[in-house]
């Protein structure tokens, strides 16, 4: 891995004069970068027009040592476009007082009753909201409070496992399309008002393409949401299963993939059209406290 910059451009809001170069640093092989040197609660258009481009080029993005006000993270993140309501957490509670974009993700209980959401346990590989028909294009996490230890998050490169697919089995692949179930979420708790699934093939949730095309890069990638209740359409059930397994197997395997460790301030941002993510278990008498918002998406294509 070696350390490259990028040149960044000026605004038409701004003097031609040359800005500072952007400092990337690649974190893996398989995925991901670290911007260094940026505030992002002043970041000025030249600066994130270049961090954009290195987002689009890496897939993930840490940036340490943050100081974000939940008005200055949700004015961050509308800069890569609209975005979204936090969804209810199994608790029913959405975004946080004032600004409904912002979903507490934590283990840590007030008067008895969590504060966030998805608690202490592994959260398994998965893509956000790939069960409603048009996912997020992808997130920004902040972390406020973190154990010392467990609670890592995880990153796979989706490009680089759609690329490393045996050519037949890409050539299987290529039609066919994923339903999402909707009934749980990424912690497999089951969101409130859901019914148990019996049935795959009967669940509910938005049908996707396996194969998607990025809208931005022209790029294809896998495009698999969440193993939990996944159902190939049009296959028998069995073949259905026998197939998912066989490409979640492949995709999650280590080289394509990168473990983030935490420290309060840091700040990822990710490509849900590239790349998926999961997050470790920890102990729950730690407290984690990370604030979570999301772009809004197009229909994957």
């Amino acid at each position: 891995m070696t350390e490259q910059t990028i040149d960044k451009q000026p605004s038409s809001k701004q003097p031609s004069a040359a800005t500072p170069a952007l400092n990337i640093t690649p974190v893996s092989d398989a995925i991901g970068a670290e911007i260094r040197g940026v505030d992002l609660a002043g970041i000025d258009d030249a600066t994130f027009a270049a961090l954009h481009r290195a987002w689009l080029d890496h897939g993930v993005l840490l940036l340490r040592d943050q100081l974000l006000s939940d008005a200055q993270l949700v004015a961050f993140s509308r800069r890569f476009g609209d975005l979204d309501e936090a969804p209810p957490n199994e608790n029913g509670k959405g975004g946080v007082d004032g600004f409904p974009e912002v979903l507490v993700l934590s283990n840590v209980k007030e008067n008895g009753k969590a504060i966030g959401a998805l608690g202490n346990a592994e959260a398994i590989w998965h893509s956000d909201m790939n069960y409603i028909p048009e996912p997020p294009t992808g997130s920004v996490l902040y972390s406020l409070e973190v154990p010392e230890t467990g609670g890592d998050t995880g990153f796979c490169n989706m490009y680089k496992a759609l690329d490393a697919l045996p050519s037949d089995l890409r050539a299987h692949i290529a039609d066919l399309k994923i339903k999402h179930d909707s009934s749980t979420n990424s912690g497999g708790f089951l969101r409130e008002g859901a019914k148990p699934v019996t049935d795959v093939r009967d669940c509910p949730g938005a049908i996707h393409p396996i194969v998607r095309t990025h809208p931005e890069t022209g790029r294809k990638a896998l495009y698999l949401g969440r193993r939990r209740y996944a159902y190939i359409m049009g296959l028998d059930l069995d073949e259905s299963e026998a197939l998912l397994d066989e490409i979640w197997s492949h995709a999650t395997r280590d080289d394509f993939t990168w473990h983030h460790r935490w420290r309060v301030g840091d700040v990822l941002i990710w490509d849900n059209r590239c790349a998926m993510h999961r997050r470790d278990d920890f102990d729950d008498s730690a407290r984690r406290i990370m604030h979570r918002t999301q772009i809004k998406g197009d229909a994957p294509f």
